[in-house]
């Protein structure tokens, strides 16, 4: 009588199939190959750059020191002022647009509207070019106030108003009805609990796009070069133009770019915290 053996006459078992990769293992190796291509293109745009040529040209400490003091008497100064004055100028009207988009008066909403169109669907630049040409031509013997000065503040400040106007609705609207609701019931006028109640809480909500906006005109006051600026009025973008058209060097508009970096950067940093205060406070 023969006994078998299963294990000794049996063939051998076919290997399974070999496990798949985890999602959080795919997605380490996807992030590792995503690095290793981003360090080889770095260390490819290292190995090709011309350094020595990139200094002459973006570095020349000669060229940098003659840009002072007056880059930052007259350049960046003027730059901040006219920031800061079609500033001004936009949020003010930017108040008023926004009020009348909310009236209950149709032609103050149907104004608010083709102003609000008009203005963010233009260029800014075109709106340089009128204020400086077109307004002259349409009103003869009529200065703006201020000169160069008035001039920017008005041009800034009709581009921003348009922007600002929907930030301002938007956060009006974003006030409770109720509180409204409420103020009138104690004997408020609409005006009284517009301007003590609800514009008040409105802006708390706004200060983030605000400042955003803030960021967008100080970039957007180098178009003050299309008005024909006098040495007095320049700004970063023209003062760092005819120096670098001075002296064949490209090293002046290297330096007010890093002029420029200066304001805006802390200045994004400061609506990153104030839209995460913001989001906290909820």
């Amino acid at each position: 009588m023969t006994t078998q053996t299963p294990a000794a006459d049996a063939a051998p078992a076919e290997a399974g199939p070999r496990p798949a990769l985890s999602p959080r293992r795919r997605r380490r190796l996807v992030q590792g190959a995503q690095y290793v291509i981003l360090a080889a293109a770095v260390a490819a745009l290292v190995s090709l750059a011309d350094w020595q040529q990139l200094q002459h040209q973006f570095l020349q400490l000669s060229v940098a020191r003659r840009m002072f003091p007056d880059l930052l008497t007259v350049a960046l100064a003027n730059t901040v002022l006219y920031t800061l004055s079609g500033f001004g100028v936009g949020l003010v009207l930017g108040l008023v647009i926004a009020l009348m988009r909310l009236s209950s008066v149709a032609p103050y909403r149907w104004i608010a509207s083709v102003y609000i169109e008009i203005f963010r669907g233009l260029p800014a630049l075109l709106i340089f070019i009128f204020i400086g040409v077109g307004v002259p031509l349409a009103f003869p013997g009529t200065a703006i106030p201020g000169g160069v000065y008035g001039q920017v503040a008005l041009a800034l400040g009709l581009v921003a108003a348009a922007y600002m106007a929907e930030t301002i609705r938007a956060g009006i609207q974003a006030v409770p009805r109720g509180q409204l609701e409420a103020a009138r019931t104690l004997g408020m006028s609409h005006g009284l609990a517009m301007r003590s109640i609800v514009i008040p809480q409105a802006f708390r909500v706004i200060v983030p796009p605000l400042t955003n906006e803030l960021v967008l005109l100080f970039k957007d006051s180098s178009l003050v070069l299309f008005l024909g600026v006098s040495l007095e009025t320049r700004e970063l973008t023209k003062f760092g133009r005819d120096l670098a058209s001075e002296t064949a060097n490209t090293t002046p508009i290297f330096v007010a770019g890093l002029c420029y970096l200066l304001i805006t950067v802390p200045l994004g940093y400061l609506v990153r915290r104030l839209e995460a205060r913001h989001a906290k406070a909820r």
